[in-house]
């Protein structure tokens, strides 16, 4: 890989494909952007904006470089998946690496069909892309360990955290851990424990602030195993445990009430009131990494 020269292709102008595509090109690499979506690629020129050089926007798949990188940015459907990448297989030569930015689905699966699933893996960036800094790196049972490698190496240069997952399973790490949270929240809410307002009072200025800081394992070695330990033996029986999703939530889906992009999800939400709260978790989000990272700048200097 010439570091020097990288090139790139994003498959889907979505919200994640064109984050991805704008923090790549800001990094000087090449981007093309596909989407069969002329509309779609209309959206996402706009989002990505004309001061930034180095993308350009295609409705066709057929590629007449070989890229460095491929990422499937595409709907989080496995058929869909499966279908775009291995038009995407058939397209690059040999030596691209493939990725897909599935936020859980098994990487086998969405590989099964490829010529060569060892230059496959996923590379699962958390939105907003270009400001979150990790990146969940996980390969498939054939990936080859270089790939996984060169991934890392290249993430690096994008100024992200790759974190190799070991075992490919559903959910992956952070989708695992955030949905067992959501399990327990929805289950104090259908409760009748607390109320959605006080609810997230609490996880946020307690949970939220030690997270951001420590992350869960550190936190558990600063307050003591062996509380945690006790707290464990006589608390666990009484968590939900159910393995369906919550009756609440359900509901809500079939009133309509998805969330901001509906206007009512557990809050009401404007046009307005939605797009003054983006501006300003982007730019509080930026705030909490910078201290969440102030010491791995000290340990470097």
């Amino acid at each position: 890989m010439n570091e020097h020269a990288l090139q790139a292709v994003v498959v889907g102008a979505g919200t994640m494909g064109s984050t991805l595509a704008k923090l790549m090109a800001v990094q000087g690499i090449m981007v093309s952007v596909v989407d069969t979506n002329p509309n779609a690629l209309e959206t996402s020129r706009l989002s990505i904006g004309e001061d930034v050089f180095g993308v350009c926007f295609t409705t066709k798949l057929k590629l007449n470089q070989s890229p460095d990188f491929v990422i499937e940015c595409v709907t989080e459907n496995i058929e869909i998946k499966q279908r775009v990448v291995a038009q995407i297989e058939s397209c690059v030569s040999d030596t691209t690496i493939i990725m897909t930015n599935t936020s859980g689905i098994p990487i086998d699966e969405i590989g099964s069909h490829m010529r060569l699933p060892q230059r496959f893996l996923g590379a699962h960036f958390f939105n907003p892309a270009d400001i979150i800094p990790t990146v969940e790196v996980v390969p498939g049972s054939q990936t080859e360990r270089s790939v996984v490698e060169t991934t890392c190496i290249w993430l690096k240069q994008l100024g992200k955290r790759p974190a190799v997952i070991n075992i490919g399973i559903p959910g992956f790490v952070a989708n695992r851990i955030q949905h067992a949270m959501m399990r327990e929240c929805l289950s104090l809410l259908e409760k009748g424990v607390v109320e959605a307002e006080a609810l997230d009072e609490i996880v946020q200025y307690s949970i939220g602030v030690r997270m951001a800081l420590n992350g869960p394992l550190r936190q558990r070695d600063l307050n003591g195993l062996d509380t945690h330990l006790h707290i464990a033996r006589y608390l666990y029986p009484d968590l939900d445990a159910r393995d369906k999703p919550a009756a609440i939530l359900v509901d809500y889906v079939d009133q309509g009430r998805q969330g901001a992009k509906s206007g009512r999800g557990f809050y009401h939400w404007s046009e307005e009131s939605h797009a003054q709260h983006q501006v300003q978790e982007r730019e509080n989000l930026q705030r909490i990494i910078k201290i969440a990272t102030q010491h791995i700048s000290k340990e470097k200097s």
